[in-house]
């Protein structure tokens, strides 16, 4: 009888180890299965995402030290991009003008960028208007006889000769900061005050009327290069003009 109850208990154990065993194996290979797929997500969780106008940013060849604000950047480009989906411009355009007066004029802040080739045709001084600032932009209007610059975009007109030489119109795309342009015959032109040697004499370069001055030796070169309907872009951190621009916030 003792016999046959060690032959019992010997059969349960058995027996028993084997229907547990299955289960537990279930259960590892979840919580590896599970650890695994965490793993994953965390790594995921890790990759940034980055845009398509910091990749393009990224591919342009700006000279070292003289690179242009990606924040700047990012703007004139969701800038450029409505009024080409606004058919304002062709559909070939790609050539994108930025002005960033946050900068001292005495720094090269004019860049004029190849969106295709990826690369930069010129970075040049450029003058701001004499009732805007001194060496810094801080004052900005779209009235006339303001003497004053005009921020926002512009869309580049026909060349002409005048007063001072070979110009170029601008179109002010800005309801209400720029749009007066035209009429305040605010252009591109060369200027003898827009140089290094200025610069260097009188702490700062000199000032225009409210139009974007460029060096003597490089306005025919840029404004061959933009003139027809491209983007010029003028920038300066005022909310006011970054929250109410219809470039800036269509979606």
């Amino acid at each position: 009888m003792k016999l046959l109850y060690s032959v019992l208990s010997v059969v349960y154990v058995v027996t028993t180890s084997f229907y547990l065993s299955p289960s537990k194996k279930v259960e590892e290979i979840k919580i590896s299965e599970g650890k695994k797929t965490e793993k994953i997500i965390e790594v995921k969780s890790t990759v940034k995402k980055v845009s398509s106008s910091e990749e393009l940013y990224k591919s342009i060849a700006f000279d070292l030290g003289h690179e242009l604000n990606f924040e700047v950047f990012s703007k004139a480009l969701t800038g450029f991009e409505n009024l080409k989906k606004s058919g304002l411009l062709n559909e070939s355009s790609h050539l994108l003008t930025v002005c960033d007066f946050s900068m001292s004029s005495n720094t090269k802040r004019l860049w004029v960028i190849d969106l295709n080739d990826k690369k930069v045709l010129f970075n040049s001084l450029v003058a701001h208007g004499k009732n805007t600032g001194e060496e810094f932009a801080t004052n900005f209007s779209n009235t006339d006889s303001s003497l004053q610059s005009s921020m926002g975009f512009y869309i580049t007109d026909a060349t002409y000769n005048g007063g001072n030489g070979y110009s170029l119109k601008l179109l002010g795309m800005d309801k209400g900061f720029n749009d007066a342009a035209y009429r305040r015959a605010i252009v591109m032109h060369g200027a003898d005050y827009v140089s290094d040697e200025f610069a260097a004499a009188h702490k700062r370069i000199g000032r225009s009327w409210g139009c974007p001055a460029v060096p003597r030796s490089l306005t025919q070169p840029i404004i061959n290069t933009i003139k027809g309907r491209n983007v010029l872009f003028i920038y300066y951190p005022d909310q006011n003009y970054l929250s109410k621009s219809e470039w800036l916030n269509r979606s």
